[in-house]
This record gives structure tokens, C-alpha cells and sequence, in this order.
């Protein structure tokens, strides 16, 4: 395995490890610069951090045609089952993923929960800016 790759795995390993870690609701997180957050914005970075990565990206948009198997994931994404599984936890842990395990085979879908956290995000935003920018063609178009 060439040097760049294994140091990928090995962060993604890190990266997910990290986010297996049970958190407590209501509980404050501290993020790398030491500041604390309250745990509600953690899920908003969960479910961005897994959005972050085409792998996963590529995930949904498989999933986006109905449930899938984990098997089947795999296919078109040229990397080994263990790799999916890994990007199928960070998913299925931000909510952006649902599995369910059937006899052998365990089936994928996407849990519409985990975008809504995404768009109402969005959406918050977005207010914020249309507001910002409709104040500032006030101005502009105010006569001198």
C-alpha cells in the first residue's frame, strides 16, 4: 500500500474512532482549539464532516435509488468492504444513514433525519443572508 494511502486510512481509522465515542445529550464538547460547543452543533459538524468526504458523498447518491446492500456498496467504489463499513459507521452515526441486518445481509438507506439537520442549518443561514442582502439593496438604492 503506497504511503499517502495508508496515512489516509489511517486518519479516516482515527477520524472514526473518534466519532464512536458515546456522547452524552446536552453535554458540552470541547473541539481541537479548546473552545466548548454545545452538543446540538456537534451534530451540524457530524453531519458536515460526513458530507465533507466523495466517498460518503458517493454513498448517498447509491442510496438515493432505494436501499442498498453493503456488498453491493462496495462495487463501483473499488475499495475493499472493510473501507465501506468504515464510511457506512460514519454515516449511520451522524444520521445520515440507517442499517438494518437481515440473516447475512445487512441493507443500507438513507435516513432523512440526518439531512434535515443539514437543510434547517441551511436554512438558518440563508434567512440571515437574504435579510443581510435586501438591507444592503435598501441602502444602495436609496438616492444620494
Amino acid at each position: 500500500m503506497a504511503q499517502p494511502v495508508r496515512e489516509t486510512c489511517e486518519r479516516t481509522r482515527e477520524i472514526t474512532q473518534l466519532e464512536q465515542q458515546e456522547r452524552q445529550p446536552g453535554m458540552r464538547e470541547s473541539t481541537q482549539n479548546g473552545h466548548d460547543q454545545p452538543a446540538a452543533k456537534t451534530d451540524v459538524h457530524r453531519v458536515f464532516h460526513a458530507l465533507g468526504d466523495p466517498t460518503r458523498r458517493r454513498i448517498l447518491e447509491e442510496l438515493t435509488s432505494g436501499p442498498v446492500s453493503v456488498s453491493r456498496l462496495a462495487i463501483p467504489l473499488d475499495m475493499s468492504l472493510a473501507a465501506v463499513v468504515q464510511h457506512l459507521q460514519v454515516l449511520e452515526e451522524c444520521g445520515l444513514v440507517r442499517t438494518e441486518k437481515l440473516g447475512r445481509v445487512r441493507t443500507c438507506s438513507i435516513d432523512p433525519a440526518g439531512l434535515a439537520v443539514a437543510q434547517q442549518w441551511i436554512a438558518d443561514r440563508r434567512s440571515v443572508w437574504e435579510k443581510r442582502l435586501d438591507r444592503l439593496g435598501d441602502i444602495l438604492g436609496e438616492p444620494s
